[in-house]
């Protein structure tokens, strides 16, 4: 009885596959908890360390955007009145006229004349300014922004510059020019308001 439980074990040793010189025989119970699912070695599985630092930057550098952007103070819309700036009040408007003419194309332009005087201590180089055209209509007024500029001569005709070829110094009174293209349709026809809303100091 004995002989045949050794024949039985020398056949069902032989029927399992032989290991390699040197490597490990594996038990049955190893070989079904693998599998073809079995896990990667360590080191090779998930992303880089490097692409997790360089997402979270992006990450960070687009909120810092984002928050920035938030703080900045969005441009004013256009017929909307803007507050003077500190040293518009020391450039009064004087003088005020208005007149017009025919253009080379047969439209119609608008000029709006005065005097500008620098009552403080600094020279300037720019300034803005708004003009209010009201209505009898009870509707919002049409508000125009432009540069001022000043009348650089009057004969044979008036020309102007920017103030930045002639800036205004302390106690400088000059005249100076706005030129409308177009004026609003339903402008009541008197003396719009002119303010000077921006100044550009040196």
């Amino acid at each position: 009885m004995s002989d045949l439980g050794s024949d039985l074990e020398s056949q069902r040793r032989e029927a399992q596959p032989k290991a390699a010189p040197g490597v490990p025989r594996s038990s049955g119970l190893a070989a079904s908890d693998g599998g073809i699912f079995a896990s990667e070695p360590a080191g090779r599985g998930g992303l880089p360390m490097a692409v997790w630092v360089v997402a979270a930057l992006i990450v960070a550098v687009v909120l810092g955007a984002l928050v920035f952007a938030g703080r900045r103070k969005s441009a004013p819309p256009p017929n909307t009145l803007q507050p003077p700036d500190a040293y518009a009040a020391s450039l009064p408007l004087s003088q005020l006229a208005m007149s017009e003419s025919s253009s080379i194309s047969g439209g119609k332009v608008t000029y709006l004349d005065g005097h500008v005087r620098n009552t403080g201590d600094r020279t300037i180089t720019g300034a803005t300014v708004q003009v209010v055209f009201q209505n009898d209509e009870a509707l919002p007024p049409q508000i125009d922004t432009l540069p001022l500029t000043l009348i650089r001569m009057r004969e044979p005709y008036i020309d102007t510059e920017p103030v930045s070829a002639d800036p205004l110094k302390p106690g400088d009174d000059r005249e100076f020019r706005l030129i409308f293209e177009t004026v609003p349709e339903n402008w009541n026809t008197q003396m719009p308001e002119v303010r000077i809303i921006h100044t550009t100091p040196r």
